[in-house]
């Protein structure tokens, strides 16, 4: 069964490694937006807009921890989401086949062993099950995760807006080149408070 969502938000590897010092993949200054996602996504539930929530969950020996530092091995502390980031109806999918129901969700979130999301088993078909209009994304890093994703999501054909005052990146060249790529591809840019006062699509 296809729902019918008119917006949908992504929600990008917001997760302790990544957002607060104490990380094993740290990106400095990530902990100043966590106010701004937990923001966007109580606001994405109040409308009733699902979140996406994509979430590395790596294994000891993924490959790709041959290019970054062991991060957010799956179960330990610094793979879970930042509590302020969780809404109270979600659903966690692995990235591996099995059975998933969505509905009713107001979180959806997706495992991932790489930077890519959209090279999982499951992301593709639960954005095919949602038949949203348009997207909104947001979380870390601007230049790897969250340029993959919005990479896919501007593949679907349908406009992707990116909140710039949700996002971090690891350095501020890599930020300008992503989000550069992301409006040469059709992409637009808006604040939280664009956003939660008003879609300026």
């Amino acid at each position: 069964m296809r729902n019918a969502f008119f917006d949908v938000f992504f929600d990008i590897d917001t997760q302790l490694d990544f957002l607060y010092p104490g990380g094993a993949l740290y990106v400095p200054g990530a902990e100043r937006i966590v106010p701004a996602i937990a923001h966007l996504n109580r606001f994405a539930s109040r409308r009733g807009t699902p979140v996406v929530s994509t979430a590395d969950a790596h294994f000891e020996d993924d490959i790709e921890f041959k290019i970054w530092p062991h991060h957010c091995v799956a179960g330990a502390l610094g793979q879970r989401k930042a509590e302020a980031t969780l809404l109270e109806k979600r659903v966690t999918i692995p990235n591996r086949e099995c059975d998933w129901a969505i509905e009713g969700a107001q979180q959806i979130i997706v495992e991932k062993q790489t930077t890519d999301a959209f090279a999982t088993l499951n992301l593709g078909r639960i954005i095919e099950r949602m038949g949203a209009e348009r997207y909104v994304i947001y979380g870390v890093v601007t230049e790897i995760c969250v340029l993959h994703a919005a990479r896919g999501l501007l593949k679907t054909g349908k406009p992707v807006m990116v909140v710039t005052d949700a996002i971090e990146a690891l350095t501020a060249e890599g930020s300008k080149r992503a989000l550069e790529e992301i409006r040469a591809g059709g992409g637009t840019m808006a604040t939280v408070g664009q956003v939660s006062g008003g879609f300026p699509w």
